[in-house]
This record gives structure tokens, C-alpha cells and sequence, in this order.
């Protein structure tokens, strides 16, 4: 494998490959530009053939041509070379890399209405909590374990909001799931309406695996489009909903939760209907979303470009200072050799006059 100081040569391509055409460009001056030619000025004798056998000089013709040798040709030839190949650009290609990252955006919407304050809810430790402290801690440790998706979240009570869009950063997901409270959002429940509002939040998403789940302890009260509507829309947009009903069942008024809507619902998007009653159930649920709904990697692969045409300008920059350090080195070898030659000529003619 060809390589030099690090780059490897097989491994180069040319942004601008177009400029390579010019290089017959010097080839095509010197054919059609005329030679240049510069008017001297000259000095006529009558004793012309005398002074030529006085200083032993040669008569030339009037008209004399400047001829590069072929070091000259060489040098201009391959500073030529570099500049047209730096004007293409070369790139050195890396090896590839392959990055992963979330298939999926997953959004979690969980009901804020004043029902879910009751304190039904028992942790593994035997403590009595109310239903949404449960809920955060399930759905922290459920949070944790989903670090490859992008997740969101809405609160929801008498109108829907967006607590935090899609996102990455697991930290701050689980930041803005604490700073919830009970009623922050209106007493009422706007079930229907909050799958209306991540219909939308999902059409601003490319990523086509989409899953939202709801966590309700009572049936809509306040939603503008009914929940199973709205169900229907979803479907439409390839949104699987997974329904998680929160409370005992034997609750009434607006507290009761209508199993059956969320059953239909997650019928119509394929997905499943789950019944949470404590704390280790809640987390049983999550399994086996965790098992229906197994993280997905889009696996990205590039290869890195690095631009490499400062080389050709070093080398032409290196040729010219050697070229010009040659010439006034051999400038300075020809003045010290005539210097001395009249000084050798001149040293019989002082000792003739003593």
C-alpha cells in the first residue's frame, strides 16, 4: 500500500478533477504566442574584425533565443503539475466510521389530574405513595434502560402540554418528569386531546418507529376529540399507543377509569392495553413494553475527508527556494572565478612597471 508521512495514496480523490484538463495549457502557449522578443541597443566600430582577434571573442548572430536546460524544463514541469493538482483539490479519504443512533422516538404521556394524588400506591419497600410519585420512580428506572431512544414527554390535565420534546439526554428528561406536579396542569382530564397534541409532535419526527405511552387513573372528561378519534389519527400515522390504566377499578365518577376506551385504543394502533393496580405492577408493564418494544439502532456509516492540497504548494514552494538558493550559489562560485582571474592577470603587469 502506497503511503507517505501518514496519507495514504490509494485513498485520494479530487473534489474538482475538472481542472486536470488544463494542464495541456503551456503547451498550447508556446505554440500559438510568439516568441518574445526585447530591442537592445548596439554600438557600431570600423575596426569590428580587429577588436574580435584583440579579445578572442566570438561573433554571434543578432537574434539570440533563451533555451532552458533540462533542469530548468524538469522544475517547471513539476511545479506546473502541483499547482494544477492543488487547484483540483485532493482529499484524503479515511477509514470508515460507523456511528449508531436512535431508531425510535418514544413518548411518554402521563395524566396530572387531581385523582392521581390518592395514595393507593405500594413501593417494594412498603411505603404508601401517591399514584404520580409512583409513576416517576417506574418511569425513572424505565427511562434509564431506554438510553438509545429518543424519548418526550406531555402532561396532560384539562389541555395537553409539551414538558419536554424529543431528546437524547436521558438527565434532563428525568429532570423535567420530577419538576411535575399534581394539578400543574388542571384538574380535569384531557386524555384525547394529549394524543392530538403528539400526532403532531410526532409529524415534526423522521423517524418512522413511533410509540406513545399513556398513563391515566380516569376517563376523559376534557378532551376536544374523543380519545378513540384521536386513536384512529394515530393509526393513521403509524403511532403505536400503549395504554396504561392507573388506580383500583372499582373507583366511580371521574375517577374511573373506562378500560374499555383504552383497550380500543390500543387496538386500532396495534400495540397493547395494560392494567397497573401498585408499584410492582407498574413495573411488570414496563417489561413487557420493554419486550414488545425492543430498542432500534440506525447504524450510519462515513468515510472522513480530509483536504490535502497544501502538499503540492509546500513542494512548489520547496522547489522555488532551492532552485533560487542553486542559482545564486552557482551566481556566487562565477563572481568568485572571474574575481580571481583578474586579479592573476593583473599581478604581471605591476611587476613590470617596477
Amino acid at each position: 500500500m502506497l503511503s507517505f508521512i501518514g496519507i495514504n495514496f490509494t485513498a485520494i480523490e479530487f473534489a474538482h478533477p475538472e481542472f486536470f484538463f488544463i494542464l495541456p495549457l503551456p503547451l498550447l502557449v508556446i505554440w500559438l504566442t510568439p516568441i518574445y522578443k526585447q530591442k537592445k541597443a548596439s554600438v557600431k566600430v570600423p575596426y569590428f574584425a580587429r577588436l574580435v582577434d584583440v579579445t578572442g571573442e566570438k561573433p554571434q548572430s543578432g537574434a539570440v533565443l533563451l533555451n532552458r536546460n533540462n533542469l530548468q524544463r524538469l522544475i517547471t514541469l513539476i511545479s506546473w503539475l502541483c499547482i494544477v493538482t492543488a487547484m483540483a483539490k485532493p482529499e484524503h479519504i479515511g477509514a470508515p466510521i460507523t456511528q449508531s443512533k436512535s431508531a425510535r422516538d418514544l413518548m411518554i404521556a402521563v395524566d396530572l389530574s387531581g385523582s392521581m394524588s390518592v395514595e393507593d400506591f405500594t413501593l417494594n419497600n412498603n411505603v404508601t405513595v401517591d399514584r404520580l410519585s409512583a409513576v416517576k420512580q417506574v418511569l425513572g428506572d424505565f427511562a434509564k434502560g431506554r438510553e438509545n431512544d429518543r424519548l418526550g414527554l406531555i402532561l396532560f390535565g384539562d389541555a395537553p402540554y409539551l414538558q419536554a420534546p424529543f431528546t437524547s439526554d436521558i438527565t434532563t428528561w428525568l429532570t423535567l418528569l420530577d419538576e411535575s406536579e399534581i394539578g400543574m396542569a388542571g384538574p380535569s382530564t384531557a386524555f384525547g386531546d394529549a394524543i392530538g397534541l403528539s400526532i403532531s409532535v410526532f409529524e415534526q419526527s423522521q423517524t418512522k418507529n413511533r410509540v406513545l405511552i399513556v398513563l391515566t387513573d380516569g376517563n376523559d372528561t376534557a378532551s376536544k376529540v374523543p380519545p378513540v378519534e384521536a386513536a384512529k389519527v394515530a393509526a393513521a400515522y403509524d403511532i403505536k399507543i400503549y395504554t396504561i390504566a392507573i388506580g383500583a377499578p372499582t373507583a366511580v365518577g371521574e375517577e374511573k377509569v373506562d378500560l374499555a376506551v383504552l383497550e380500543k385504543i390500543s387496538y386500532l394502533t396495534n400495540s397493547a392495553s395494560f392494567q397497573a393496580l401498585d408499584s410492582e405492577e407498574l413495573q411488570q408493564v414496563y417489561r413487557e413494553i420493554n419486550a414488545l418494544e425492543p430498542e432500534l439502532f440506525d447504524s450510519v456509516s462515513f468515510r472522513p475527508r480530509t483536504s490535502i492540497h497544501y502538499y503540492p504548494i509546500i513542494l512548489v514552494v520547496i522547489i522555488y527556494i532551492l532552485s533560487l538558493s542553486l542559482v545564486n550559489f552557482r551566481f556566487y562560485l562565477n563572481n568568485r572565478h572571474l574575481t580571481n582571474r583578474k586579479s592573476f592577470t593583473a599581478l604581471p603587469s605591476a611587476e613590470v612597471e617596477k
